[in-house]
């Protein structure tokens, strides 16, 4: 007979990929909020139009961050759910097949799971390009600052916090160390951005390695515990 078809190999390294990929994400996610709580939030020393210098707040008053709270759910589920999880279900799954030649229904409920995340993950990823898109191409009124200066947050138009400090580094700013700040979390913040990405079509990868493990388990159903029994069933040579 035949060994039944699995994916499960490839599951394991896929899994891997996700978690270490997950992993990632949250760490940019944690630095961009310690950012975003430290020099994020000002003020900042400019230089005005007219050459006097004035305070202005670090954070506009319309800063989206709904898109960082939906690829924070993402990138957990994905670490936790998925990952954590799926080595349970999948230790599961392996002792089910062997003892009673059939799947568990533990390794089913990880596979609506992995879908699940999955979609999170392309909500998160959909929505954060496009806020990312609708708000590029802003720029930052100084004679508003000027008017408004600290501890008065900037009004007009609503912002992702990467394109806001871009266009804070625009500024005439007087702290060469705060511009320097900025910038680095700016590389922070814009490859957190690209870094969903990966996640997305690694989670792809996995969600098809998981369907088509179900869709193989059921075709080969019985067949697990049949190969054992055959083995086990087998006339000893000489024995006759």
């Amino acid at each position: 007979m035949s060994k039944p078809t699995s994916y499960l190999k490839y599951i394991y390294v896929v899994l891997g990929l996700l978690v270490a990929d997950g992993i990632i994400s949250l760490a940019f996610l944690s630095t961009m909020v310690n950012f975003l709580h430290t020099v994020g939030g000002g003020p900042y020393r400019v230089t005005g139009p007219n050459g006097d210098t004035f305070l202005m707040h670090g954070e506009p008053k319309g800063l989206l961050t709904n898109q960082g709270h939906t690829t924070n759910g993402a990138g957990g589920t994905a670490v936790v759910l998925v990952g954590f999880g799926g080595l349970i279900a999948l230790i599961k799954e392996n002792k089910s097949r062997k003892r009673h030649g059939k799947s568990s229904p533990i390794f089913r409920a990880w596979a609506v799971a992995v879908i699940l995340s999955w979609l999170l993950t392309l909500t998160a990823l959909i929505y954060t390009y496009v806020l990312t898109e609708q708000t590029s191409g802003q720029s930052i009124d100084i004679d508003f600052l000027v008017l408004n200066p600290y501890p008065t947050k900037y009004v007009p138009d609503s912002w992702t916090p990467e394109n806001w400090y871009k266009q804070v580094l625009k500024l005439p700013l007087e702290e060469e160390m705060v511009r320097k700040a900025i910038r680095q979390n700016l590389r922070i913040q814009t490859g957190w951005r690209y870094n969903i990405i990966p996640l997305f079509i690694i989670g792809l990868a996995l969600v098809v390695l998981v369907v088509l493990e179900v869709l193989a388990t059921r075709k080969n159903r019985g067949r697990y515990g049949r190969a054992a029994s055959s083995e086990v069933e087998k006339p000893v040579e000489g024995s006759r």
